[in-house]
């Protein structure tokens, strides 16, 4: 049998093109039902804003070279066609992988380094919700369960003996984490928000998960605040007011459109005044720039703009960055034990097919006297037949395991040469073209 995935990401494509081949949670659904039993007997689908991914397995009855090949031309195009979007995407934007290669990809997403954000920490999260999707639909199996089981240990084994999640990786995210370094007590503290743009709110919801309660919204346009203060739980304040409440605040995240300082040093100077020696963390995430650099010079001031935020990212890009060496021998730890999970398999089949001829030579020949014994002979001769047959098939059965050793032909060698020996009718075993690996 293969492992195969056909996919479309943010390497192989721009997002007006395989934002055509996302796909919800029931088109999810209907979709592996079309291949399930079909084409292939497992099947699941990986779909997020940067990535759809189908990861399915060819039975062991479609397992060739050619057979295979032909396989993944189908599903790739129809997927396209699923979606109705072959105005759009084209066959190029599509990558398609066999079995190890197949394998390694799906444990580099689970990892969070084949991510558009290195290290993402929600893709993992988002793998097992789609693939339980799936499960629902009953169109996995024991590879598929496995699969993912790997997976999921290595974005596990990643996040707890890496730093690839470590640091933050925009600037929201570098905003939160400096504002933690400023205030050790964070839950305690009140924010404004200025402005309710999508960066500005994003800062404000990840400050509000730290445990920030207190928050404060102003904006031109009231409506936006509101809708805001009712998402975060805060409240209003009217924007031509906004600058005699920030002496009570502790954070101020202003993102706003302005030709013009919204504020100046010396406003913020009258702050400080009334705030005494309490410390006034600003984020400045406009552009052009909301706030005065000189602002800077205030004592117990504390200004960000995007170029300050901006560096602390790519300083963490970089630290990750160093990291994927790391999680790379995590990858090949588990990518090597699952491989030689999915070889095991491979010899299993003529095992079963080698002790059921054995078995049926024995009913055949116990069946033509066994009218020549009385009832507890019979017992006795059955007990007996298969107690030899076990003994014969003992150290051949050992042998074909220990074959599982051995490099691939010499594998696929004596297994048809057990099969030829005995008359049972050829397998095939996993196609050599789709297990060598992809490239780092």
């Amino acid at each position: 049998m293969n492992l195969i995935l056909v996919g479309i990401n943010h390497r192989t494509a721009p997002l007006e093109v395989r934002e055509k081949l996302w796909m919800s949670d029931d088109e999810i659904k209907a979709c592996v039902k079309q291949y399930y039993n079909n084409v292939l007997s497992e099947c699941f689908i990986l779909s997020t804003c940067n990535r759809t991914e189908l990861y399915g397995v060819i039975p062991s009855s479609e397992s060739n070279g050619v057979d295979v090949n032909h396989t993944i031309e189908q599903i790739a195009q129809s997927l396209i066609e699923f979606k109705s979007a072959g105005n759009t995407i084209k066959r190029k934007h599509l990558y398609t992988f066999g079995t190890l290669p197949a394998a390694k990809h799906l444990l580099k997403v689970a990892a969070g380094i084949d991510s558009m954000v290195l290290g993402d920490v929600q893709i993992l999260h988002q793998l097992r919700e789609h693939f339980l999707l799936a499960d629902e639909t009953q169109t996995t199996g024991m590879i598929l369960h496995r699969l993912v089981q790997t997976a999921s240990r290595v974005g596990k084994r990643t996040r707890h003996e890496t730093h690839i999640t470590a640091g933050a990786v925009s600037v929201s995210y570098a905003a939160v984490e400096l504002a933690i370094k400023i205030f050790a007590d964070i839950e305690s503290k009140s924010v404004m928000l200025i402005g309710a743009g999508e960066t500005g709110e994003l800062t404000a919801k990840l400050l509000v998960s730290r445990g920030i309660k207190n928050v404060f919204v102003t904006n031109r346009t009231r409506s936006k605040a509101e809708e805001l203060t009712t998402a975060l739980g805060g409240t209003v304040v009217e924007w031509d007011s906004f600058v005699s409440v920030i002496p009570t605040m502790d954070i101020v995240i202003s993102s706003v459109t302005s030709p013009n300082y919204i504020l100046t040093k010396e406003q913020l100077e009258q702050v400080r005044k009334q705030k005494q020696q309490k410390t006034l963390f600003v984020i400045d995430i406009g552009v052009p720039r909301n706030i005065e650099p000189a602002v800077n010079e205030i004592e117990n001031v504390f200004l960000h703009d995007l170029d300050s935020l901006t560096h602390i990212v790519d300083q963490t890009m970089y630290k990750r960055k160093t990291e994927i060496p790391k999680v790379n021998e995590i990858i090949f730890e588990e990518l090597k034990e699952f491989y030689e999970w999915m070889e095991a398999l491979e010899v299993v089949p003529t095992i079963k097919d080698l002790r059921s001829h054995f078995e049926n030579v024995r009913q055949e020949e116990v069946g033509r006297l066994v009218h020549r014994f009385s009832d507890k002979e019979k017992e006795l001769v059955d007990t007996i037949t298969k107690r030899i047959v076990n003994r014969l098939l003992h150290d051949p059965t050992i042998g074909l395991k220990e074959e599982n050793k051995q490099n691939r032909e010499e594998k696929s060698k004596t297994q048809q040469i057990v099969r030829r020996l005995f008359g049972l009718k050829p397998t095939t075993t996993i196609s050599n073209d789709f297990i060598e690996t992809e490239d780092n």
